[in-house]
């Protein structure tokens, strides 16, 4: 190599190291514009769309909740496909350790008095005497509870956090499901509406 030659440019090993220490910043930063996006994007990210909806609801086969009554005093039923059949029905995931759940059950004790509706509760990993007393301070909505302590129904249904509720046809149909406690909102732009055209198609 003459004098005037210049040697060919190489990567300088810093600039590597640089680029390696940057790249998971920059990834990062792309995820949060990405989440913060989606958070902003004025969509209900509780109204989940679910796998379920549209198929036939999983086989309800669940033991009671033991010394349970029925709002008319009655021996509570076990939880099964009888209960339901030829109803329109709404499915409420709950437990007595659950804050939401709390939250919302007064509207679940009011969507129990409409006669168009069948209100039923699957508890989920519970002591039973702590579900009892849960409904004995704040009241029973349902005409039959299920007990599912392992939460395998649970996931037979595709719930992954509670409350979760689900609309089923009387034709054993999933029609809606809610992740996450009711509220005014979500009666008025969520339930109402599919349980208004799920009578209107019967």
């Amino acid at each position: 190599m003459t004098d005037t030659q210049t040697p060919r440019d190489e990567p300088r090993p810093g600039a590597m190291r640089y680029l390696i220490a940057t790249l998971p910043l920059l990834i990062f930063a792309i995820l949060a514009i990405i989440f913060w996006s989606q958070l902003n994007s004025g969509r209900d990210v509780s109204e989940i769309p679910s796998a379920l909806i549209g198929t036939k609801a999983p086989k309800l086969d669940m033991p009671p909740l033991e010394g349970a009554v029925t709002p008319s005093g009655e021996t509570m039923p076990a939880l099964a496909d009888a209960a339901v059949k030829g109803k329109l029905t709404l499915v409420n995931v709950w437990a007595s350790w659950c804050v939401p759940c709390r939250q919302e059950h007064p509207i679940i004790l009011e969507l129990s008095k409409d006669p168009r509706l069948t209100v039923v509760g699957i508890n989920y990993k519970d002591r039973n005497e702590n579900a009892l007393r849960f409904l004995g301070e704040l009241g029973n909505p349902f005409s039959a509870i299920g007990v599912d302590p392992n939460g395998k129904a649970a996931i037979d249904w595709g719930v992954y956090g509670i409350p979760e509720s689900f609309l089923v046809a009387a034709d054993g149909t999933i029609l809606y499901k809610r992740a996450g406690p009711f509220d005014e909102k979500s009666l008025r732009e969520g339930l109402m509406p599919a349980i208004e055209k799920a009578l209107a198609g019967s």
